[in-house]
């Protein structure tokens, strides 16, 4: 979502820390629109941001273009927090007079939207969509439930390894190349200089742990015919956290200071120069550029098991949808493909670092900025999503994987142990959810 990846600047990508529990929320009945207006005023909610200003400047542009197509129609944006969107927008969800034409969300929030019956099917609309056809397959996943359509990709956000090039030099090492060379550099770099973490991790930070499981071929679920079983204690999967809570202890990270660290904390880290390495998104480059290591890092894809492979990182970022009680669909579509549109993407990368969901798209900017060429080639290189439940809202809230990672570096429990548990409570978010 927009939450966690980018708390810094979207955090919310991903900052998707912040969901919330939509399995437990009541099912809205059936707020269908019996009409559909061609004339009127279109309401809309979008995040607000850190520093919104440029993104006002971005989505009044896409307001006046769509404007000069339709006449009869004017737009009211409000921006809404992102903290306090859930309550808002499922408050709007049961109140169709209420209720905006088209809002934003973060793209974690798909599958628990659809199922409280909130937003509309696109899938006839977008699928006839010109520009569609260039959009990132795990962003299109990202707004398809069941088969269908329900809003646009906005934004996408992901991460790769941010490093001090200065202390990598001072040292004599080189940017690591596979995944155990990763975990071999960070406790190289913290044994020669004990007051640098070697590489900043979180028992907080689920997106940043994910890489880990998934080079080693471990998924989060399982699904089969549209229910979804945790699969978080493979084999496969039962490595990767292996690899991941090796790195905390005192011969890197200590468990007393990083077993609570999430996203934000870590990339906060190096950011003061406190940390040798950190796994950071594209979001988090001006929070970084603020900091004391500016000019003194570069960023790489996070490596895989052997050289030259990509650890898969997590797609985070934000969609648009209609929802299902407006009562001027057409237009509301319309308007979800200014947004949403190449145009458009283009400018929000400009003003707000925001990463485009179109291929051509993120290939034109990263030749244009050069710091956004790992990030898309981490994309590129295959990314990957949240299980389609809105069963995840409920673990992500619950933080069942934070507390899985915390349990093993505390020494509660053993990896086996601990993601049987996880298990245990992923299940019956799922089960709860349906």
């Amino acid at each position: 979502m927009k939450l966690s990846a980018r708390i810094a600047a979207p955090a919310a990508a991903l900052v998707l820390a912040g969901l919330t529990a939509t399995a437990c929320a009541p099912q809205t009945s059936d707020n269908s629109a019996k009409k559909d207006e061609k004339s009127g005023t279109l309401r809309v909610w979008l995040f607000q941001e850190v520093n919104n200003k440029p993104k006002e400047q971005v989505v009044d542009a896409a307001v006046a273009a769509f404007g000069k197509e339709h006449k009869d129609a004017k737009v009211e944006i409000e921006y809404i927090p992102v903290e306090t969107r859930t309550q808002k927008i499922k408050a709007a969800f049961n109140d169709p007079k209420s209720a905006p034409d088209l809002i934003e969300y973060g793209n974690t929030d798909t599958a628990g939207y659809v199922k409280d019956g909130g937003l509309a099917d696109v899938s006839a609309e977008f699928t006839a969509w010109d520009e569609a056809k260039d959009t990132d397959p795990t962003a299109r996943q990202s707004v398809t439930v069941g088969g269908k359509i329900y809003g646009a990709p906005l934004f996408v956000g992901v991460r790769a390894l941010y490093y001090r090039t200065d202390v990598f030099k001072e040292l004599g090492i080189a940017a690591p190349k596979t995944q155990d060379e990763l975990i071999a550099t960070a406790k190289k770099i913290h044994k020669a200089k004990p007051e640098l973490y070697g590489l900043a991790v979180g028992g907080a930070y689920t997106y940043g742990a994910m890489p880990f499981i998934w080079a080693q071929g471990g998924e989060l679920a399982e699904e089969s015919g549209g229910s979804y079983k945790a699969a978080i204690n493979s084999p496969a999967a039962q490595k990767g956290i292996t690899a991941y809570t090796s790195l905390f202890g005192d011969d890197n990270c200590p468990a007393a200071k990083c077993a609570s660290m999430g996203g934000n904390a870590t990339v906060t880290a190096f950011a003061s120069g406190k940390a040798a390495m950190a796994i950071g998104g594209d979001f988090s480059h001006q929070a970084v550029e603020a900091g004391s290591v500016k000019g003194k890092y570069a960023v790489v894809p996070l490596p895989g098991l052997k050289a030259g492979e990509t650890a898969p990182a997590f797609a985070g970022g934000n969609n648009i949808g209609v929802l299902k009680s407006s009562s001027h669909r057409t237009l509301a579509v319309d308007l979800m493909k200014q947004f949403a549109g190449k145009e458009t993407q283009r400018k929000l990368f400009d003003a707000m670092g925001f990463l485009p969901t179109y291929t051509d798209v993120r290939s034109e900017v990263a030749k244009k900025e050069p710091f956004v060429d790992p990030f898309v080639k981490t994309l590129g290189a295959g990314a990957k999503f949240v299980p389609a439940s809105p069963g995840w809202g409920q673990i992500d809230a619950s933080l069942v994987l934070p507390t899985m990672f915390q349990e093993i570096v505390s020494g509660k429990k053993d990896v086996a142990a601990a993601s049987g548990d996880a298990v245990k409570k992923m299940d019956a978010a799922f089960a709860a959810a349906g």
